[in-house]
């Protein structure tokens, strides 16, 4: 519908025959990608990457701020149009007579300026996929090295590496998987963390996001949560599959690791209850989580929350945790700074670290992307968080 309205636009815009046929093979192009993806016929696993994000960019970004402007310039035309008629009617209006154009041939500026309305977004478009297509293998390590006042002696200096949102499948597949595994282990961190959306959204990637995470090395161990992507095509059946795996994948219950001789304590909250209403039922449903969870708190030991959804940090505040491990927001994809953007806008915590009282989060801004968002991150890279817990009194130096 989108595609079409905008052809309409197009060829009012334009009168030549030229541009009309460019712009209409392009628009034809998008429209029978997103037809056949409507309709069942999922080409977007086989197709090139260039062409799944040149279609993503077009109908999730350019279409709809195009029709944002172009649906107010239609009311006025609208307008315009009625108080014509209306002048006619009532004997105001007269026809004025038009000069023709010395050469019949030449561009008017009308037409120029009606061809450049018309091709712009189409040609904007390409821009904005050949921006994506680089970026989609860039991938930064961020650092933060955090005081913990509740940090055991014998912990100080433990690392952690932070993975997040994957979204295996789609948009993210090949060198930038093999790498981000190459990086992680080149943090030779002691723990690696994976906190949810290891696949985007088909289980027919699910046995290659399993390999990846078997590949990542952690001196004692890898432990894992869900994310919303990971349930969309069956939640039970990436559950039982993951388990089967070897994986320890941690749904509203605790794992102890030993770490230098001391117990580790990871709580994964599962994705059902940050999934359901509004703001404020979602917290209240995972304070409950929480809540339960912390009936399986050993006291001697350092406790860890993974939670998908980084607004679980305020019921880890109430529980006096030390620190929460998120991811989701993908540090709100489109940022003017590290302050304000798309990530404020709709999530209390977006990218990076938050302190409140003794409790610490930090959310990653994740390294994949999923096919019903362009793939152009703005202020919010792909990144892997490597952390390293030092206890109270030492030298934080925290690292963008």
């Amino acid at each position: 519908m989108s595609d079409a309205a905008w052809w309409v636009a197009a060829m009012r815009l334009t009168k030549r025959r030229l541009w009309r046929l460019l712009v209409s093979i392009f628009l034809a192009g998008q429209m029978a990608a997103l037809l056949s993806l409507m309709y069942g016929l999922d080409w977007s696993r086989h197709a090139p990457k260039a062409v799944l994000v040149a279609v993503v960019t077009w109908h999730y970004l350019i279409v709809a701020i195009g029709l944002g402007v172009l649906l107010p310039l239609g009311i006025v035309r609208v307008c315009a149009w009625m108080v014509r008629g209306l002048a006619r009617l009532t004997g105001v209006w007269r026809n004025r007579a038009v000069a023709a154009p010395a050469n019949a041939n030449s561009v008017t500026r009308r037409e120029f300026i009606g061809a450049c309305a018309a091709l712009a977004p189409p040609l904007c478009s390409f821009g904005l996929t050949g921006l994506a297509l680089a970026q989609l293998n860039q991938l930064r390590v961020r650092r933060f090295t955090l005081s913990i006042p509740a940090l055991p002696r014998v912990l100080d200096g433990i690392t952690i590496a932070h993975v997040s949102d994957i979204h295996v499948g789609g948009l993210t597949s090949g060198r930038m998987l093999r790498e981000m595994v190459s990086a992680t282990n080149a943090l030779r961190a002691d723990l690696v963390l994976f906190t949810g959306d290891l696949i985007n959204y088909e289980l027919a990637d699910l046995s290659e996001g399993i390999a990846l995470l078997k590949a990542m090395e952690g001196r004692y161990g890898l432990w894992m949560i869900e994310g919303n992507h990971d349930l969309f095509d069956s939640g039970w059946e990436f559950e039982r599959r993951v388990k089967a795996a070897g994986l320890p994948l941690l749904l509203d219950e605790s794992a102890v690791a030993n770490v230098r001789g001391y117990p580790v304590q990871f709580f994964g909250l599962g994705w059902t209850g940050a999934a359901v209403g509004h703001d404020q039922q979602r917290d209240r449903v995972t304070a409950l989580q929480m809540h339960k969870m912390m009936k399986q708190r050993q006291p001697d030991a350092f406790p860890i929350v993974l939670a998908h959804h980084p607004h679980a940090f305020d019921a880890a505040v109430k529980a006096g945790l030390p620190l929460t491990l998120s991811g989701h927001t993908h540090g709100g994809f489109w940022m003017w700074n590290s302050q304000q953007g798309a990530g404020p806008a709709v999530f209390r915590y977006w990218s990076g670290l938050y302190t409140r009282g003794r409790s610490q989060l930090i959310v990653s801004n994740g390294i994949g992307n999923w096919v019903s968002m362009p793939p152009i991150r703005i202020n919010a890279p792909a990144e892997i968080v490597h952390v390293t817990l030092r206890c109270a009194g030492t030298h934080a130096d925290n690292r963008v």
